[in-house]
């Protein structure tokens, strides 16, 4: 690159620095606006009966998804959602589906304990569900619940 291109891109760099702050001056913009971010997420770590637990609460448009370890791993993959063939609709009943992992009847129990909840408050949205526990007693549920909570995206 010659000495007469750096000059020319040095100008070019200061009139492109000068226009911004024409544009800013007239529009009365101080400051680039800030945007949310496109999918939101908490996570925390609590011990729940001497075991380590991590909860990682992300909100998609079409679905929450919740991931509950004592492992450190995903562990199995549970969808959790709101069954439409309800009766009563200030009840929704809820069906869950493995859909990776060990699909055993307490697998199903502490999906729909732990995420039923979620699902109604955040407008009957379906949950896909990371569980990997090792304490699955109904006090661990009932803490892991509270996790959750805490988690709040929805």
């Amino acid at each position: 690159m010659t000495e007469r291109d750096r000059s020319a891109d040095s100008v070019l760099s200061t009139y492109r620095v000068l226009f911004v702050v024409c544009i800013h001056e007239d529009t009365g913009i101080n400051r680039m606006p800030t945007t949310e971010p496109i999918i939101r997420s908490r996570q925390t770590e609590k011990e729940i009966n001497g075991i380590p637990t991590q909860v990682v609460c992300t909100e998609f448009s079409n679905y929450i998804f919740v991931v509950v370890t004592q492992y450190g791993k995903l562990g199995t993959l549970i969808s959790v959602t709101p069954d439409s063939r309800s009766n009563d609709i200030s009840t929704p009943m809820f069906s869950t589906k493995v859909l990776l992992g060990k699909d055993e009847p307490l697998i199903h129990v502490c999906a729909k304990n732990l995420t039923t909840f979620v699902s109604q408050e955040a407008s009957n949205r379906p949950v896909l569900l990371g569980l990997a526990i090792k304490d699955s007693s109904l006090d661990s549920i009932k803490h892991m619940k509270e996790v959750i909570k805490s988690c709040q995206v929805w």
